[in-house]
């Protein structure tokens, strides 16, 4: 089943336990190469999540403001995509063009996402596919521009959202993750993989 919330392409439920289990093992994978971040926001201020990134490029924020660089903050290349991760890219989208980033952002029980819009990519015209493991997040939906009516809803482990057309630029946000609300990743808390194209 798929449902349309003001154009964000929800596909709950799409990865089963068997799927979300081999995903989290490739971000373990990584991980490792990768280690999670804490970036600075242009203002000074640290975000609350933790990321790291897959692909070409990753996506990283400080005093000179927001970006995708080729390299981890160790100076060493991202990881690859893992393919377990391109195949559902491929399924949703039909894009056979392998996405140019994975970021990958932890959430613990305190962090949130404040509402934004994804525009640091070159070309606005490739959809955003965002997977969801682990505790729920309560997603917000906004406009294409600021205010206005937003529209939220839990996503759970193993949904799966494309953001692509009229929701492309749409303001989207998390604000507040429902801590022990699933068990998938033995410490608690949610990762959010966000696939998309830089150039």
């Amino acid at each position: 089943m798929k449902l349309s919330v003001k154009g964000f392409e929800i596909h709950p439920g799409f990865l089963d336990p068997a799927q979300q289990r081999a995903i989290l093992g490739a971000v373990r994978g990584v991980v490792a190469d990768a280690p999670f971040f804490r970036p600075d926001t242009p203002y000074g201020k640290p975000m609350s999540v933790r990321m790291t990134a897959a692909g070409a490029y990753g996506w990283y924020s400080d005093k000179k403001g927001y970006r995708y660089v080729p390299n981890h903050p160790s100076g060493r290349p991202w990881p690859a995509i893992p393919a377990e991760v391109f195949e559902i890219w491929q399924q949703v989208t039909g894009v056979e063009r392998q996405p140019q980033c994975c970021l990958i952002n932890y959430y613990d029980a305190q962090a949130k996402m404040g509402l934004h819009q994804d525009r640091d990519e070159t070309d606005m015209g490739w959809p955003v596919v965002s997977i969801s493991l682990g505790d729920e997040g309560l997603f917000r939906m906004g406009n294409v521009t600021r205010g206005g009516k937003t529209e939220s809803m839990w996503l759970r482990s193993g949904d799966v959202v494309v953001m692509g057309g009229a929701a492309r630029l749409a303001y989207h946000g998390v604000d507040r993750i429902r801590s022990g609300s699933s068990t998938l990743l033995p410490k608690g808390g949610r990762l959010n993989l966000t696939l998309r194209m830089v150039e």
